[in-house]
């Protein structure tokens, strides 16, 4: 008899895992489905756009760089033209970071501190953000997805105008 018991026990709690292990899986898969899909920038996308804007300012004859960044800030693309100075470089990830971060054009940004001086220290918040011009933000149906910078011209909005065109070549708002 106790062996039956032990048996009955045994098979009682099996059914229980059995039980308890598809309610949980049912129960993640719903949670999975429930969360939400995080839009990207696609690589191929990144170095579209880079492509685009290196050739505009190119067109335009400025020497630049240009870097494309992920929503989280992460250099995606880097390009530096022939003959771009070494400060380029630093320049163009920078407005790419700050867009991406902030959400906004740097040029705008740039002339929004001009005439709110109390919020200068947006300058200092992270040592990767530039506010210059020459920085948009990358968004698809009103989701921001990343950055690109232009850094090289003489003039932020030269800058930004090439990245306007790297933008355009990927459908981005």
């Amino acid at each position: 008899m106790k062996t039956s018991f032990k048996m009955h026990v045994l098979r009682s709690f099996a059914a229980l895992g059995v039980v308890s292990v598809s309610t949980f899986t049912a129960a993640t898969a719903t949670m999975a489905a429930d969360l939400p899909t995080v839009p990207y920038l696609p690589l191929e996308m990144a170095e579209k756009a880079a492509q685009a804007a290196v050739a505009q300012c190119k067109a335009d004859g400025y020497n630049v760089s240009v870097a494309i960044v992920e929503r989280s800030g992460a250099t995606k693309v880097l390009l530096k033209a022939d003959g771009s100075g070494p400060h380029t470089v630093g320049s163009s990830t920078g407005k790419a970071f700050t867009a991406a971060s902030m959400g906004r054009a740097t040029l705008g940004l740039a002339n929004f501190l001009k005439d709110h001086r109390e919020l200068d220290g947006l300058r200092d918040m992270d040592p990767r953000m530039i506010i210059l011009g020459g920085g948009l933000p990358i968004k698809f149906n009103g989701k921001l997805v990343g950055g690109i910078g232009v850094g090289g011209a003489p003039g932020g909005d030269k800058d930004e105008k090439c990245a306007k065109v790297g933008l355009a070549a990927i459908g981005a708002e």
